[in-house]
């Protein structure tokens, strides 16, 4: 149930998350962090608040509050219909302004990526990409873990004098909360600035480019490898696998950076979260760069010659052995099958 109020007194402090809705049945990340914000409220009596920016977003309005949000921004304009930087910019660094939240958490997306930095910089507060935890100190500040040093250290940052402390966070880390019907929530109806920026682009049309595979994150099973699969050529195996598998296959950075796999397949803190039923790890030592992406797969198969590698002591089966001479049997195995 939504009550539409424009004179509410704000008492308490408020958590921000900014509602990215374009892509909303496949991008959940702000329903995601919608969750992760409820947590956070309860160590400071805060509230949580969405931003909604665009021209008939009732829908997602009634979404956001069903999944945690308290209170929701609403800036309804035909004008806001297409994403434009510079206008989402002004009136966000304005609302900030005017109601001073305590944090404000943005979804790392590419939309992310583009406008947290500028919001950040127009309200002389500092900025957290990408992070992967979000907690709450002794002292009440929000302390924001992210991959530091390229992905070998993990940094907690903390925003102590600047307000809001802003970070992104990638889709897929946290879980959102299930739908509620019986949910209420407020709606501050906001008008619009009448010297926001001029277009300085013409939007003509646009389309969104069709999936003809199914997406990494969301694949049942996951065929992952290392640099110990020894080379480009025996990588290549772990496609025949995952198509026998009907599965999609991962890599750790230095096998991108080794161009035996493609970018897109990077499973890690500075690429993509998998949750798979099944998750095979082939030839992965365990760098916290990697394993922080695949604390949610359901069941994980690690082959790799040493075992005391840290991805060995989180599978549920740890198989010493060589992975190519694994991955070439397991091939094997699966096709003798499928001819029976």
């Amino acid at each position: 149930m939504i009550k539409d109020d424009n004179m509410m007194k704000l008492n308490k402090k408020q958590i921000w998350i900014f509602g990215d809705y374009r892509n909303y049945f496949q991008n959940r990340v702000t329903l995601q962090l919608l969750a992760k914000s409820k947590e956070l409220s309860k160590q400071l009596d805060a509230e949580v608040c969405a931003v909604v920016m665009g021209h008939n977003t009732r829908e997602y309005i009634d979404e956001y509050i069903a999944h945690g949000a308290d209170i929701i921004y609403s800036f309804e304009h035909a004008d806001l219909s297409v994403y434009n930087v510079e206008k989402f910019v002004t009136l966000t660094v304005g609302l900030v302004q005017k109601y001073q939240p305590e944090i404000f958490l943005i979804g790392g997306t590419s939309f992310g990526h583009e406008f947290a930095p500028r919001v950040a910089k127009r309200l002389q507060t500092g900025l957290t990409a990408d992070c992967i935890e979000l907690s709450i100190n002794e002292d009440n500040i929000l302390v924001q873990t992210a991959p530091a040093f390229g992905g070998n250290l993990l940094a907690e940052i903390i925003t102590p004098e600047h307000r809001p402390q802003m970070a992104t966070i990638r889709p897929g880390i946290f879980q959102e909360l299930p739908h509620d019907y019986e949910r209420q929530g407020k709606v501050i109806t906001l008008d619009m600035p009448s010297d926001l920026p001029k277009d300085r682009i013409r939007w003509i049309r646009s389309e969104r480019e069709p999936q003809t595979e199914q997406s990494l994150e969301k694949a049942a099973v996951v065929v992952c490898g290392g640099r110990g699969m020894q080379s480009k050529k025996k990588f290549k195996k772990l496609f025949d696998l995952a198509r026998l598998l009907r599965g999609e296959v991962g890599a750790t950075r230095p096998v991108v950076y080794s161009r035996w796999a493609e970018p897109e397949t990077l499973v890690g803190q500075a690429g993509k979260q998998v949750g798979p039923q099944i998750l095979f790890s082939f030839g992965i030592s365990g760098a916290i760069q990697h394993t922080a992406a695949i604390t949610d797969a359901k069941f994980i198969i690690a082959i790799n010659k040493n075992s005391n590698a840290t991805i060995m002591k989180m599978a549920d089966v740890a198989i010493v052995s060589d992975a190519n001479q694994v991955c070439s049997a397991l091939i094997k195995a699966f096709k003798n099958r499928i001819r029976e």
